[in-house]
């Protein structure tokens, strides 16, 4: 299935890295702490939207005004998540296609976490020396659903993006990949790869 591509590129969350529970904790504990309602579909439907980007929908479907920046608000739940990550990260079966290829294809990872965050979750699971390059929601304008995140990941692979497949397991990923001009595949139906975030 992916033989035909020149380039891998891999989202991280759902995809690369089990890690539902560690965002669903981590996102539980901060909306909590700032009187944040807990909406647990819609909190599934932001899956792949930037901490910041989470907090400002939030926000604005719950009318609702807190003290606290949402630069505050997003250092309290990446604080969380240093904290409890190591209890939660695991690399999916996905693992196996990135040893697989290690050496054969260039591989990176494109994820909607912010660069220090995905560097320190992929050493956790013993995966990071798999990859190539990691490209972060603040590495782009645009995090997805735009393909900013996908076409860096291309361009600092050296390769075109028609010659990329993206594997995702959001709809935000993707159609960031379709507006990329890359392949996109589902992992949950490609690879029965699912994320447990909010379900």
């Amino acid at each position: 299935m992916l033989d035909k591509y020149q380039a891998i590129i891999f989202d991280m969350d759902g995809t690369l890295v089990d890690s539902g529970q560690l965002h669903e904790v981590a996102w539980t504990r901060t909306l909590e702490n700032y009187g944040i309602p807990v909406d647990r579909a819609f909190m599934r439907s932001l899956a792949g939207v930037p901490t910041k980007g989470t907090l400002d929908i939030l926000l604005e479907h719950f009318n609702l005004q807190v003290t606290a920046t949402s630069s505050e608000m997003n250092d309290y739940k990446e604080a969380v998540v240093r904290n409890i990550a190591k209890d939660y990260v695991k690399p999916t079966a996905l693992e196996e296609y990135a040893r697989r290829y290690l050496g054969q294809k260039p591989m990176s990872v494109g994820t909607g976490a912010y660069t220090a965050e995905a560097e320190s979750i992929l050493a956790w699971c013993g995966i990071r020396e798999l990859i190539g390059p990691v490209v972060g929601a603040d590495q782009v304008a645009n995090p997805k659903p735009s393909p900013d995140t996908f076409l860096l990941c291309a361009e600092l692979m050296g390769v075109s993006p028609e010659n990329c497949v993206v594997l995702e397991d959001s709809k935000l990923g993707l159609e960031a990949a379709e507006r990329a001009g890359m392949d996109g595949i589902d992992v949950l139906e490609a690879f029965s790869v699912r994320n447990d975030y909010f379900l």
